[in-house]
Order: C-alpha cells, then sequence, then structure tokens
C-alpha cells in the first residue's frame, strides 16, 4: 500500500476538525458540567459538614443539659430523701410523744382504778369489820358501850378528811336546820355538849339539836342532818366508823 500524502494530510486535517469540534462542542460542555456537578458535590459535602458540625453542636449541648438535669435531679432527690429523712424523723417523735402520752393515760387509768378498788376494798373491809364488831357488841350493849361508842363518834367527827368535812358542812349550813339526834340511852349534860360543840364547829354557826332516845340502837347514835345521817351504833352496824355515811335513802 503506497502513502499517499494527500490522504494523510486529509486524515490528519479530519483528525484536527474532529478534535476542534470536540473541544467546542462536546468537551467544552461535558468540562462545564463536571465543573458543575462537583460544585454542586463540594456544596453538598459542604451542607453535610455544617449539617455535622450543627449535629455535634446540638449533641453537645444536649449532652451538656442532660449534665445539668442530671445534676439538678440528684440535688432534687438529696432534697427529697432530706426532706423523708426530716418527716419520718418528726412522725416517729410524733408517734413516740403520742405512745408516752398513751402510756401516761394508762397509768393515770390504772392508778385510778388500782386506788378505786383499794378504796373499795377498803370500805368493804371496814364494812365487814364494822359488821363483826357490831355483831360482837351488840351482846355487851349497856350504858358503858353507849358511852364509850359516842365518845368515838365525837372523836372521828374531829379527824375527818376535807371532803367529808365540806360535805358536812354543806349539810349544815342552814342555821335554822333542827338536828335529830336519837342515842340508844339517855345523854347526860356533858354528852350533849361534846357532840353539840364538835357540830357547831363543824358548821361555823348555832344549831338546833334535837335528843331523843330509841333502845332499838342497842348502843350509840343516830344523827340525822336534813337527808344526811351518821349511824354511829349498832344497829346500823357502825357505818359512820367505816366512813359510810350521806343522804338518807
Amino acid at each position: 500500500m503506497e502513502f499517499e500524502p494527500t490522504t494523510f494530510a486529509l486524515e490528519v486535517l479530519n483528525f484536527l476538525v474532529l478534535v476542534w469540534l470536540l473541544e467546542h462542542f462536546f468537551y467544552k460542555p461535558v468540562l462545564e458540567v463536571i465543573e458543575k456537578r462537583k460544585s454542586a458535590t463540594d456544596k453538598t459535602i459542604m451542607d453535610a459538614k455544617d449539617i455535622q458540625k450543627e449535629a455535634e453542636d446540638l449533641k453537645n449541648e444536649y449532652q451538656l443539659h442532660l449534665a445539668e438535669f442530671d445534676k439538678e435531679h440528684a440535688k432534687a432527690k438529696a432534697l427529697i430523701d432530706e426532706e423523708i429523712v426530716s418527716e419520718r424523723r418528726k412522725r416517729l417523735e410524733s408517734l413516740e410523744s403520742e405512745i408516752a402520752l398513751e402510756r401516761k393515760r394508762r397509768k393515770a387509768i390504772e392508778d385510778r382504778e388500782h386506788s378505786e378498788l383499794q378504796n373499795a376494798l377498803e370500805k368493804q373491809a371496814l364494812k365487814l369489820g364494822s359488821r363483826f364488831a357490831s355483831h360482837l357488841l351488840e351482846r355487851i350493849s349497856g350504858p358503858e358501850l353507849n358511852a364509850k361508842l359516842i365518845e368515838m363518834a365525837v372523836v372521828e367527827l374531829g379527824v375527818l378528811s376535807a371532803n367529808e368535812k365540806e360535805a358536812l358542812r354543806n349539810a349544815l349550813k342552814d342555821s335554822g336546820l333542827t338536828i335529830e339526834l336519837i342515842s340508844a340511852y339517855p345523854l347526860d349534860e356533858l354528852q350533849r355538849t361534846s357532840i353539840t360543840n364538835t357540830l357547831i364547829k363543824l358548821a361555823g354557826h348555832s344549831l338546833n339539836l334535837d335528843f331523843s332516845e330509841d333502845s332499838s340502837l342497842k348502843a350509840g347514835v343516830y344523827i340525822k342532818i336534813g337527808s344526811w345521817v351518821l349511824s354511829a351504833n349498832v344497829r346500823d352496824e357502825l357505818s359512820f366508823f367505816g366512813r359510810n355515811f350521806g343522804h338518807e335513802s
């Protein structure tokens, strides 16, 4: 095959034209597209980096807020725990105080019940003792026993408790009241004077006494002050000496 310069020249010319065409109508637009895509990619990457930075900032801010929240939560929990402990202590103290008061109240009730029981037993013992003494003395009743019982009654009137004296003073407060004094045997002047003076001392004013006798008393006296009675005699089992006196039933 022979080399033809003309053909070679035409081929070269065609190549150069093709290159020019490619450069002007294909390569530049492709480069422009590539450049635009590269710019868009770079922008996307920059935006992604900005978004990533914002996300990191948000993450750091969230972690900071979370740390602050944990700190505040721990502080609030500590305060609540302290309040719970304080409230528990207060309730325990209040409960202990209530228990102490309840113990005092129960002890007071027990002491009162014990005292009432003791008083009741003492009264019962005195009543039984008076009844026994009454049955025993009934066999030896006479003027001598009568005088002795009157003497004992006068002594007992002088040693009454404050409450008993107050009760008798209230019964004797009416100066116009006539007091009935009944004895198993007639009383002599000394005995009448002794009883009268003792009652006047209790009343604090003069009194009217009506003396009489009743043999059924066996020995001793029966004093009636209005609705009040003092039975210091054998028939009534010497109830006055057992502190068993009060309103007449």
